[in-house]
């Protein structure tokens, strides 16, 4: 049961622990000010006072955990929990996806570790295309914020565990379960183990933010990656989409899109050139692998 609410909540032990101790004083808490409040107002104990009781404590309650929350250090979850609780009784919740995709159609898993801002530009790109499905997105950090982005867009989220990931079955069995065709990489910061290489061979992208070979390898990522760049004087840097294979930042080039450096430009300034390059052409760049690999299939079939 832990563990499926682990999954449920995207949290860790600790902070899942925390998050039980929340509910369990909050409720108390709860409880405890709901009969002072009745007992305020002097109503005799009968079917009134059940309907008074419950009603006082469906309001008082999200009061309750969230002042509790605050002791445990899990303001944040419950800030969260409260508002989706809200949007499901108004009817604001987001729709999940509602168009039927083909049974050809590509199915995508996003694995992030961040924020999401590529992951939301990649969701977006591919919204209403039937040919193109965003069927999950893995997450390796517990309260990263692509989980809300997921939550937001209706896909359905995995926050994965190390273990697992490196030294057990990496997953292979949900990503097949989903029937997943193509991994993108939108700031992962796991290297993908060889048990899922071997099932997706050429099926799985990434964006690195150089221009490869350069500013590649182990430990070459987000600020690194600028700082170096910047540290030897380069005067262009900019993205580079590509297969991934065993090695770092190795796998074949899909494409490279070049900016300038400047003299005043910081690892903050170039970082902010980069992601609008990002955003701006990662999307469509899997779109063109996507066609691309459509039609050498066809092309496949027609000659057999």
């Amino acid at each position: 049961m832990f563990h499926k609410l682990q999954q449920k909540w995207k949290v860790n032990g600790v902070n899942l622990l925390l998050i039980l101790i929340t509910f369990a004083i909050g409720g108390s808490l709860c409880g405890i000010l709901g009969r002072k409040i009745l007992g305020w107002i002097n109503v005799d104990k009968g079917a009134a006072w059940i309907i008074l009781y419950i009603i006082i404590m469906t309001l008082i309650w999200p009061t309750c955990v969230l002042f509790v929350s605050i002791f445990t250090g899990q303001l944040g979850f419950f800030k969260k929990y409260i508002s989706k609780i809200l949007k499901r009784f108004s009817g604001s919740a987001a729709p999940r996806q509602v168009t039927a995709p083909a049974d050809s159609a590509f199915r995508l898993a996003i694995f992030a570790s961040g924020a999401g801002s590529n992951a939301a530009q990649i969701i977006q790109h591919f919204k209403n295309n039937p040919e193109v499905r965003i069927e999950m997105v893995v997450c390796n950090k517990p309260g990263a914020g692509v989980l809300e982005v997921a939550s937001e867009a209706g896909i359905d989220k995995i926050l994965i565990e190390r273990d697992r990931f490196f030294k057990g079955d990496g997953y292979v069995p949900l990503l097949k379960q989903h029937r997943i065709t193509h991994i993108i990489l939108a700031g992962f910061l796991w290297k993908v183990p060889s048990t899922i290489l071997q099932q997706w061979p050429n099926a799985i992208l990434n964006i690195h933010p150089a221009l490869l070979p350069k500013y590649g390898g182990k430990g070459m990522y987000g600020a690194h990656v600028h700082e170096a760049v910047i540290a030897n004087g380069e005067k262009e840097s900019g993205i580079t989409i590509h297969c991934v294979d065993e090695i770092y930042d190795n796998g074949d080039i899909i494409l490279q899109v070049r900016c300038n450096v400047e003299e005043t430009d910081t690892p903050n300034s170039l970082a902010t050139k980069i992601h609008r390059l990002e955003h701006e052409h990662y999307p469509a760049a899997i779109e063109q692998f996507l066609k691309a690999k459509k039609a050498l299939n066809k092309n496949v079939v027609s000659q057999s």
